[in-house]
């Protein structure tokens, strides 16, 4: 057969043109992977790598902090830009009109309640001396002045920052501080608002690509708790928005009965504070007090309990029960997630810890439990 094959003049024959291969060797041993050096050297190169990345996420951890923050805000918009869908409008437009409510909104914040802060702040700090002097006219506390000077100090540093104009100044730690303090925030916000922007508009196709990584006999089971999820993060917002509305509600009622200054101001600045789990209403009721006591001291002392009556039957009775109807998960485990959450990541572990607990729960009802009870 090979005789049949017509020899073309000019061909090089391949297999006597190709060079040798040169003796590298035999294989050596393999490895024992019992003896101890081999051991150490795998540890010691773990535990580098380790270092190595706990240094690298530890620098960049601000950045996964806006990350985290900007996927938070985006599955929880996510319900809204699915409302829009359903009405007929496509992705990209439902986004659009989701984010320009939330501008809007924002603009709105910040047209109705700031000038009237910065008014009511500034003549707070104006009237601050004389305030801290009226203290002086309770017994106690005056005997308390007459033995330590504890309000003539107070007066004293007060009237001191305010006459030298370092008020605010010294409170973020000098001139470069203020704006270093301003630029950080402009930018953390600019960066938290593109984000949010891309993580919207895209989350379909990532959730898909990141499914795909999942083997396709579980596939379906992993999308299907991780869209339960992303949905149980965006009722945990809408839940969070809900109650930071009946807030703000509460404080326009009792500012208008009371006669607070600029209520309407006052209720929109609660409402951004509800948002914010444990703390905000720290925030909420200590700008309304100090609010309220520019009119006059009895005006602040009945905002401030009717503030701290409310946060006390929201806490104990609306919270959980909205948590507990939205996301299914006990009152207790609620408070429990949220303190836990915010001594460990501060603001953003208040943040995600409810929604993360719900996930949790979850999990644990659709793959743990299940598996317990065949066993």
């Amino acid at each position: 057969m090979a005789n049949l094959i017509p020899k073309i003049p000019g061909l090089k024959n391949r297999k006597s043109s190709s060079p040798q291969k040169a003796d590298l060797g035999s294989l050596g041993e393999p490895l024992d992977r019992a003896h101890p050096f081999y051991f150490g050297f795998l540890a010691a190169s773990g535990a580098v790598i380790a270092v190595t990345l706990l240094r690298a996420f530890a620098s960049a951890s601000q950045v996964f902090v806006l990350i985290l923050i900007s996927l938070f805000f985006a599955a929880g918009l996510n319900p809204a830009v699915n409302f829009f869908q359903r009405r007929g409008l496509n992705r990209p437009t439902s986004v659009g009109a989701v984010v320009a409510i939330v501008i809007g909104f924002v603009a709105l914040f910040a047209l109705v309640a700031v000038p009237p802060i910065v008014d009511q702040v500034n003549l707070l700090v104006k009237n601050a001396p004389s305030l801290i002097e009226s203290l002086k006219n309770n017994h106690t506390i005056n005997s308390l002045n007459q033995h330590y000077g504890i309000v003539d100090s107070i007066q004293k540093k007060v009237t001191s920052s305010i006459h030298d104009g370092q008020f605010v100044v010294t409170a973020f730690g000098g001139v470069l501080g203020v704006g270093k303090a301003v630029l950080s925030g402009a930018i953390s916000v600019l960066t938290i608002l593109v984000l949010t922007l891309y993580f919207l508009a895209s989350l379909p196709s990532v959730t898909q690509v990141a499914y795909r990584f999942v083997p396709a006999s579980r596939r379906a089971r992993v999308a299907g708790l991780s869209d339960a999820i992303i949905d149980r993060v965006g009722i945990f917002v809408g839940g969070q928005a809900t109650v930071s509305f009946i807030a703000a509600l509460y404080i326009l009622i009792v500012g208008f009965i009371i006669g607070m200054p600029y209520p309407t101001a006052l209720a929109l600045l609660v409402f951004f504070c509800g948002l914010i789990p444990l703390i905000g209403h720290i925030l909420g009721v200590a700008v309304v007090t100090l609010m309220c006591l520019t009119k006059s001291p009895l005006t602040a002392l009945i905002a401030f309990v009717a503030y701290v009556l409310y946060v006390q039957v929201e806490n104990y009775v609306v919270m959980p029960r909205i948590m507990r109807k939205s996301l299914s998960i006990p009152g207790l485990v609620t408070i429990i997630a949220a303190l836990l959450g915010t001594s460990l990541l501060g603001l953003i572990g208040g943040l995600l810890a409810v929604p993360v607990a719900a996930a949790v729960l979850l999990i644990v009802d659709e793959v743990v439990f299940p598996k317990a009870d065949l066993g």
